[in-house]
């Protein structure tokens, strides 16, 4: 029964969209993804998705986008079970029940209104902890360089609603401040940006809810930080799993499956990023084990 009430600024509201598509694929019997916590969520939301729940594809690639996410912080916590994760703009985000090792320190960080919401569905633990504020600000900064690293930092669709300024701000600071870090944001061109009232779920949206950030290049990130975050991958759809393919619409489908240089085209309008500060010299250590 939906019986929680929901007050959100127009930017914060975007967090339904992946929570919508992860709810979707769960109740599927061959989902993308097992997320219970999400369809309980729903469930008990008072807040209607009539227009967002047609744009299948739309919710598809949020889940992609997320499994595609996983799999970054999977590998990082397979090499550092002990380190620490940071979701900035976590929204009603599930990953610490996906991918929790045991031992794990994990930070969520979003804006007052979001973990207000956040608060009547997860709680702090021991090694899990919610934090208000913006990635834009410092004052999670010190929380979470007092946690001790090694640092994966995520910003799963946040970063993009900030303007450039802002961004740079916030991708500055966290090359300035955890070493060694690894660092991941999606980015969204020109083309995606200015195109965005006319495509997908976000022209059911008013503009106070769109991406902001325009950014063609990835790579000129690194000079944001004086080369102390180095890009190391950049991908687009093209490189996702097979299986988000084949449950595409049959255009979609047509086109990556015959026509992968056309699709690049399009694809290439909105990257996943993973940056770090390692270098070849680096001796890691975790702060509890040096």
């Amino acid at each position: 029964m939906a019986n929680t009430t929901v007050e959100l600024g127009p930017v914060q509201q975007t967090l339904f969209l992946p929570l919508l598509g992860r709810a979707q694929q769960t109740r599927l019997p061959d989902g993308m993804i097992s997320d219970p916590k999400s369809v309980e969520i729903i469930d008990s939301l008072s807040y209607h998705f009539p227009e967002w729940e047609q744009c299948n594809d739309d919710l598809l690639a949020t889940v992609c986008r997320t499994l595609m996410i996983d799999n970054e912080v999977n590998n990082f916590l397979h090499r550092f079970p002990n380190g620490t994760v940071v979701e900035v703009g976590c929204g009603l985000n599930t990953r610490f029940e996906r991918l929790d090792n045991g031992t794990v320190r994990w930070f969520d960080l979003d804006l007052p209104d979001v973990i207000e919401l956040r608060r009547r569905f997860f709680q702090d633990e021991e090694r899990r902890r919610m934090f208000a504020g913006s990635v834009a600000d410092t004052e999670w900064i010190h929380v979470v360089k007092e946690a001790g690293g090694p640092w994966f930092i995520v910003s799963e669709a946040t970063i993009i609603f900030l303007d450039s300024e802002q961004a740079q701000k916030a991708i500055s600071q966290i090359g300035d401040n955890f070493h060694p870090v690894w660092f991941f944001t999606d980015t969204t061109s020109r083309r995606m940006v200015e195109g965005q009232s006319h495509n997908g779920p976000m022209r059911h949206l008013p503009k106070e809810s769109h991406f902001r950030w325009i950014c063609d290049e990835p790579k000129e990130i690194e000079g944001w930080t004086d080369g102390k975050l180095k890009l190391m991958s950049s991908k687009t759809f093209m490189e996702a799993p097979d299986e988000f393919w084949h449950r595409a619409r049959w255009p979609h489908w047509l086109l990556w499956k015959f026509f992968p240089w056309f699709a690049r085209r399009f694809m290439d309008q909105y990257r996943l990023n993973l940056f770090s500060s390692e270098r070849d010299d680096d001796e890691v250590h975790l702060s509890d084990e040096s």
